[in-house]
């Protein structure tokens, strides 16, 4: 009792049990962190090679896919690529082996695209860049009916910038046209509006005809048609007069009248002969030329 009573040897002992305490439990606290480690180091021996395997094979197999599609993408693009150019070497073969010319006019309004069907009926070397203005050079559309020469002529450029400008689908015209060196050509022409899958106009395409054979025929055979109106009607006029003389030779009986009707009935028959002559030997060449044309 004396020992609790001093207060300094009090204060001693309560010193000396927490510092006590203290000590005990920093040596279990001590122990305790040197189990876990211990675990862990048993755990980590067992698992670094799984952790780090798995990684590396998800890898492998994430790539090896991604070199596959990119295998796959290049031979789908070099498909697309062959395609692409089969089709262009098929539409550069047809242009260029169609009889017929062909002119592309972009919505600028200026050749885009020639064929040499179309160098050799127009007359140029090259229209790349140019103009309807420029190419037709003021060649007029031939108008067809009874009103062809009430309305005012209209040029072929004009029918050109109309499909280009007001929308028209096509259209189909005809006209006399002179080329650079002035060799003057008949030549029939369809204009075509080109449109895009969007609907957006790309263009007019002209696919040119050069008519010339055809119109010389034609005026070969209108000429042909004023020959025979002509002939036809020389024709009935000698006829008729062969006619009447020969019906005055049979009612009179005198023999100088009659020597004199039967002379001018010879000289009529002789002057059918000679335009009959004529004329069969003319159809004759214009047959020749026809089918010489034809072959």
């Amino acid at each position: 009792m004396k020992i609790l009573a001093n207060p300094a040897l009090l204060r001693a002992m309560v010193v000396l049990f927490c510092a006590g305490f203290a000590f005990l439990i920093g040596v279990l606290f001590i122990r305790f962190l040197r189990q876990q480690i211990a675990e862990e180091s048993d755990m980590g021996e067992d698992t670094p090679r799984s952790l780090d395997a798995l990684p590396l094979h998800v890898y492998n197999t994430v790539i090896q896919q991604l070199k596959q599609q990119k295998h796959e993408l290049m031979i789908q693009s070099q498909a697309e690529q062959q395609r692409t150019k089969s089709s262009e070497a098929l539409n550069q073969a047809v242009l260029a082996n169609v009889p017929c010319g062909v002119l592309i006019f972009g919505p600028n309004g200026l050749v885009r695209s020639i064929n040499p069907a179309a160098k050799t009926i127009l007359g140029f070397a090259t229209m790349i860049g140019m103009s309807p203005e420029d190419i037709f050079r003021g060649a007029l559309v031939r108008k067809s009916g009874s009103n062809a020469g009430v309305e005012e002529p209209l040029a072929l450029a004009e029918e050109v910038r109309a499909v280009l400008h007001e929308g028209s689908q096509h259209r189909q015209v005809e006209g006399e046209y002179e080329t650079p060196p002035g060799d003057q050509r008949f030549l029939g022409m369809t204009v075509a509006s080109l449109k895009g899958l969007d609907g957006i106009s790309l263009g007019v395409a002209c696919l040119i005809t050069d008519l010339s054979e055809l119109e010389n025929a034609r005026k070969e055979q209108a000429s042909h048609a004023e020959v025979s109106a002509e002939m036809a009607l020389k024709l009935r006029a000698s006829l008729r007069s062969i006619s009447g003389y020969g019906q005055q030779l049979a009612a009179n009986t005198e023999p100088q009248l009659a020597s004199q009707l039967a002379t001018d009935i010879a000289q009529e028959a002789a002057e059918l002969d000679r335009l009959l002559g004529g004329f069969l030997t003319s159809a004759q060449t214009a047959a020749a030329k026809s089918a010489a044309a034809g072959s």
